[in-house]
């Protein structure tokens, strides 16, 4: 059966098959690993770009302990892929490079609505990221 141009089921004997299409808050949340299978954040949104809508970056929280001292920051999308064993995101960033990463949003406790263009530029150059898009 075909919904929006993609293939979400097909009548079939075999076992349940990967889907190329998932929504957003069954990302939110997800586990986030290196590539030694240590845990190194949880994926806490999205960032979408507005035209396009290509996710550009996605915002990773670490640490703390019952919501206590846990810390934002924001990674790339295109840095992470899929495990479908683990059912969660790998990535080959570094827990310390996470740790030491710009915010989208400013830094702990600093929620702002929209960041200033000094804010973006920090954060493409912290990963190397060449614009893709407005943000």
């Amino acid at each position: 059966m075909l919904e929006n141009g993609f293939l979400v089921w097909e009548a079939s004997n075999n076992t349940a098959t990967f889907h190329p299409v998932i929504e957003s808050d069954r990302v939110e949340g997800t586990a986030v690993f290196n590539q030694q299978g240590r845990r190194i954040g949880t994926i806490k949104r999205l960032l979408i770009e507005k035209v396009s809508g290509k996710v550009l970056y996605v915002d990773v929280t670490f640490g703390g302990f019952l919501g206590i001292g846990v810390h934002l920051r924001t990674v790339p999308w295109d840095k992470l892929s899929y495990d479908k064993a683990l059912e969660s995101y790998r990535t080959e960033i570094t827990e310390e490079q996470v740790r030491d990463a710009p915010a989208f949003y400013g830094y702990d406790g600093d929620d702002l609505v929209w960041p200033d263009r000094k804010r973006e530029k920090e954060l493409r150059d912290y990963w190397r990221d060449d614009p893709r898009g407005p943000i």
